[in-house]
C-alpha cells in the first residue's frame, strides 16, 4: 500500500506518516515526490509517498555480497595498565560506574598509537550500553574529558560485550540491504538519524556499491543518510 503526505520539511512529512499510520520509521519506505523549495519567497512544501504493508513487506531479497568488515588493529592488547595515565583512567572509569550505582571492571582491550580501547565487564552491561549505545557514548565522552586533562593526545574508545563491533556490523548489513532495495526499485531511502561515525560507516560501505550513491541530509550532530539511485 502507499500514501502521500506533505510537510514544510521532509522530516515533518515523515512524522505525519508515522502518526497517521501508527508505524515505526523502519516499517515503511519513503519516496520524495517534491523537494523543499528554497528561496526568499519559498511557498512549496515537501511531498513524499510512503510504501507500507504488502508493498513494503513482499520485496524479493536481492543477494548482496558483503565485504569483510574491517576491525580495529590490536597492536597491543595487554589488559593491565602500562603507565600512570592508563592506571588513572581505569580507576576513574571504575569509580564513575560505581557512582552510577552499578558494578563493573574496566581493562585495556587494545592500544594503537595514542588511542586506548577499554572494555567494561559488568553484570549491568545492558544498562551501561543503553539504548542504541547512548549511555556508553556518554560515559566515553566523560572519560575522554578526564583523559584529555592527563594527556591531550589520548583518545579513549569504550566498549562492553563487544557492542561496538556488533553495532558496526549491523549498520553495514543494513546499508547493503537498503542499497539493494534502492537499486532494485529505483526509489531513494532515508535512513534513521546517525552520528558522524555511523554515517561514515554507511558512506564507506556503499562507496563501491554499483548503482547507488549516498548523501547526508539534515542539521546538527545526528544527520540522516539518503541512499539514492545513481544517475
Amino acid at each position: 500500500m502507499q500514501k502521500e503526505y506533505e510537510g514544510r520539511t521532509e522530516q515533518e512529512a515523515i512524522d505525519k506518516a508515522i502518526r497517521e499510520l501508527g508505524l515505526d520509521r523502519d516499517q515503511f519506505d519513503v519516496e520524495i515526490l517534491e523537494k523543499e523549495k528554497k528561496g526568499l519567497f519559498r511557498k512549496g512544501n515537501v511531498k513524499i509517498r510512503v510504501y507500507y504493508g504488502e508493498a513494503s513487506d513482499e520485496r524479493e531479497e536481492e543477494p548482496v555480497e558483503e565485504e569483510e568488515i574491517s576491525k580495529e588493529v590490536k597492536e597491543d592488547h595487554n589488559p593491565e595498565p602500562q603507565n600512570d595515565n592508563e592506571r588513572k583512567i581505569l580507576e576513574f572509569l571504575d569509580t564513575l560506574i560505581m557512582k552510577m550505582g552499578y558494578t563493573g571492571k574496566s581493562s585495556i582491550s587494545f592500544r594503537r598509537d595514542s588511542k586506548i580501547g577499554i572494555s567494561i565487564s559488568s553484570d549491568d552491561s545492558s544498562i551501561i550500553i543503553g539504548r542504541k549505545g547512548k549511555n556508553l557514548d556518554a560515559i566515553q565522552l566523560i572519560t575522554n574529558v578526564y583523559a584529555g586533562n592527563l594527556d591531550p593526545d589520548i583518545k579513549v574508545v569504550l566498549d562492553s560485550e563487544n557492542y561496538r563491533m556488533r553495532h558496526e556490523e549491523q549498520i553495514i548489513r543494513m546499508a547493503y540491504k537498503t542499497a539493494a532495495e534502492v537499486r532494485r526499485t529505483g526509489r531513494s531511502r532515508l535512513l534513521d538519524p546517525m552520528n558522524p561515525f555511523e554515517r561514515r560507516l554507511v558512506h564507506t560501505a556503499l562507496n563501491d556499491f554499483d548503482g547507488v550513491e549516498t548523501k547526508s541530509e539534515g542539521d546538527g550532530l545526528y544527520k540522516q543518510v539518503r541512499i539514492l539511485p545513481k544517475k
